[in-house]
């Protein structure tokens, strides 16, 4: 994929400057990698990016140190690399690499609803992304769609109950929004897919995990294969 150059890794950084005041006194990596999570995920930082540590540690007011540690937790997650003698870059998925996120999307999904019990379910949370993301789409607002996508299926996982399945998959749908960027079409990508969250949603108000499982199943089955029709004419033109 085609460097997109230090000029635009300037004007991406300059947002940057606001978040400083979340780093409070106790300023730590953790939170640093926490802000630029949110900002790569949120596409201020687009896959290829060159993160420059001086233009990123001034912005936030944290040393080359601290940048550096953030770096490293941040390339742990796979949301960033290093290449030797170039600098750290947002990572660009390959087609591989879409292919294992969905592969883990489906295990962790599906036995979420799998093995929820009796009903009746905690559904407000899911519920409440199902309506950010019809409202989004009558907005016409496709990134909010997008978003409201993900915190549906976050709220899904989070009805495990489990604080630590929640913090896998948060890195793995931080993952999974770097191959959207790429795309760049949250419209196409996610408004097909609303009415299928609602149908998810209305059969497990009936408490039919079973059914919902299967919806969910073919849901992945055809929003991987969807993705990856674009993914990969566009990483290829890209490379």
């Amino acid at each position: 994929m085609a460097d997109p150059g230090m000029a635009e890794g300037m004007a991406a950084v300059g947002g940057l400057a606001d978040d400083r005041a979340l780093l409070g006194r106790t300023s730590t990596a953790e939170r640093v990698s926490d802000i630029l999570r949110t900002r790569i995920a949120e596409g201020f930082f687009p896959p290829g990016t060159r993160l420059s540590e001086d233009s990123i540690g001034g912005a936030l007011g944290v040393s080359r140190n601290t940048l550096r540690e953030a770096f490293r937790l941040l390339t742990h997650e796979r949301l960033l690399e290093h290449q030797l003698n170039r600098g750290v870059f947002v990572r660009v998925l390959t087609v591989e690499d879409v292919e294992d996120i969905y592969r883990a999307r489906r295990l962790v999904e599906c036995a979420v609803v799998r093995g929820l019990g009796a009903p009746p379910f905690a559904l407000d949370g899911i519920a409440g992304a199902v309506a950010d993301g019809l409202r989004a789409a009558a907005e016409k607002k496709w990134k909010g769609v997008s978003t409201a996508n993900i915190h549906f299926h976050r709220e899904l996982v989070a009805l495990a109950g489990s604080a630590r399945m929640d913090e896998l998959m948060r890195t793995v749908f931080a993952e999974l929004r770097l191959a959207f960027h790429v795309v760049d079409d949250p419209r196409g990508l996610h408004q097909p897919y609303l009415e299928r969250n609602q149908r998810i949603l209305d059969t497990l108000r009936k408490g039919d995990a079973a059914h919902a499982e299967r919806l969910l199943a073919d849901y992945l089955q055809d929003s991987l294969a969807g993705l990856l029709e674009v993914y990969r004419r566009r990483v290829g033109a890209d490379g």
